[in-house]
């Protein structure tokens, strides 16, 4: 009788711990996302429950340079900011840029130019994901002093994995930056890990702090892009993206909602 008591708790063990982590991933998802007024701009890789790889990427705003934006992509798997109405741009130095882009089979995602950088340097034999970063400073924006945070997936004979920065000002000394690194190499199906620039609203804001956190990607690509953005705070939304990447031969396909209609 014990033994197979044994027998039946080894076999449940790994099922117990998924359920685990669901819920963990739950809960992120409603303190850190549906709950939360201002995350920021955010970033999600990760699978889906079919194994297909993920990005996500949001963005909201609180000014209105902020909010005039769209998403725009095209079929080669970039991703960009442009303004909703161009007469209305005030500085577009922080706010309109290439949120995503791919080289070979390289899928990256960030909050600002630095996904150019990554992108070149990509380039380099020298030079890759983390010497970009180590090239970049937190954005300029004080008092906030917005982090900038990336991701990249890259695809290794079959295997995917998972690169996470977030360049933030130093504590002490908001002209320096800390640079922090993350790396996912075992992410399951119907989980992603979440960045965002923010922790909540503030002023200034507060900065995220903490490794990526475990959240739910759960059903298909659209509707994983219709909870999140149904999720995410009614006032303070823009737009929203998601690719879905083939793992076999990395196609991508990229899908967006937007807040606003682009003004010609």
């Amino acid at each position: 009788m014990q033994v197979e008591e044994q027998r039946r708790n080894g076999i449940l063990e790994p099922f117990k711990e998924r359920r685990q982590h669901m819920n963990i991933a739950e809960e992120n998802f409603n303190s850190r996302v549906a709950s939360n007024p201002y995350p920021g701009r955010g970033i999600v890789m990760g699978l889906s429950e079919s194994g297909q790889l993920l990005q996500l990427y949001w963005i909201m705003g609180r000014s209105d340079n902020s909010r005039n934006r769209i998403f725009e992509n095209d079929d080669k798997g970039m991703l960009r900011t442009l303004p909703a109405d161009p007469s209305k741009v005030q500085d577009p130095s922080l706010v309109i840029y290439e949120a995503m882009l791919e080289r070979d089979n390289h899928f990256i995602v960030s909050n600002g130019d630095q996904t150019r950088t990554i992108h070149q340097m990509l380039k380099m034999e020298s030079g890759g994901f983390e010497t970009a970063s180590v090239a970049r400073e937190r954005e300029p924006d004080a008092p906030n002093y917005t982090p900038r945070i990336s991701g990249m997936i890259t695809l290794d004979r079959g295997e995917a994995f998972f690169r996470y920065s977030i360049l933030k000002a130093n504590p002490l000394n908001p002209s320096r930056s800390d640079r922090n690194f993350y790396y996912k190499d075992a992410v399951e199906p119907g989980l992603g890990f979440l960045i965002t620039t923010y922790m909540g609203d503030g002023n200034p804001l507060p900065s995220f702090q903490g490794e990526p956190l475990p959240v739910p990607m759960k059903g298909t690509p659209d509707e994983i892009l219709e909870t999140y953005w149904n999720s995410l705070n009614e006032d303070n939304k823009i737009s929203l993206a998601l690719k879905s990447i083939d793992p076999s031969n990395g196609s991508s396909e990229i899908r967006t909602l937007n807040r606003y209609s682009k003004t010609t």
